[in-house]
């Protein structure tokens, strides 16, 4: 079946394949995680699971969201997230999601918040190429024209300007998954993975 799982990201590495070549790889700790709800045709719509995350104490979260999971006797989690899915038939409230439904050489995408770079100029932020270094120049790393004067008399929205660079959702596709310590909820994927070590992370199977 295909399942989706919260986790966070431990940090990468490095192994060597039979060949002995390096394969860059990040190590993910996933779930368990428990199943809150289930939205079906009937009553939602659509097709879905609601997972949650972290056991947390009853004073960090909000009186909806101790109602919501008191329903059907679940104890307060810190993380909640809502997987679509084609078949509800696996699924029942209270079942626990464990790294013990992938598989090695399995394709999964991954969801995180990047790193947070500030405020970055352009010339970081959008790649733009600087100005000479020399003969008295003084137009280094400025952005240049922004637009027109008196006509529009405005700068169209969207423009490359300087800004704050990264803290922002990104999806990784298709990273194949190495290793498996189901002892440890750890899975070992290759390649890179969006944000710092302690990261929240959230998996998807297509």
């Amino acid at each position: 079946m295909k399942i989706g799982l919260l986790g966070k990201k431990i940090g990468m590495t490095q192994i060597f394949d039979q060949q002995g070549k390096a394969l860059p790889v990040t190590i993910l700790e996933l779930g368990p995680c428990l199943v809150t709800e289930i939205k079906n045709l009937e009553s939602h719509g659509y097709k879905a699971i609601q997972i949650g995350y972290v056991e947390a104490k009853s004073n960090q979260l909000n009186k909806a969201e101790i109602g919501h999971l008191n329903k059907h006797n679940i104890p307060p989690l810190k993380y909640l997230k809502e997987y679509r899915v084609n078949s509800l038939d696996n699924f029942k409230i209270g079942q626990l999601i464990t790294v013990k439904d992938l598989k090695i050489n399995q394709n999964i995408s991954i969801s995180s918040t990047s790193i947070g770079k500030g405020f970055i100029g352009c010339t970081k932020r959008h790649k733009f190429s600087r100005g000479p270094m020399s003969h008295g120049s003084k137009n280094h790393k400025q952005p240049g024209s922004i637009g027109a004067g008196t006509t529009p008399g405005k700068v169209f929205a969207g423009k490359k300007m300087a800004g704050r660079m990264g803290g922002k959702k990104v999806t990784i596709q298709n990273l194949r998954i190495i290793d498996i310590k189901t002892k440890h909820n750890i899975i070992i994927v290759k390649g890179s993975v969006p944000g710092k070590p302690g990261n929240m992370i959230s998996i998807h199977q297509k």
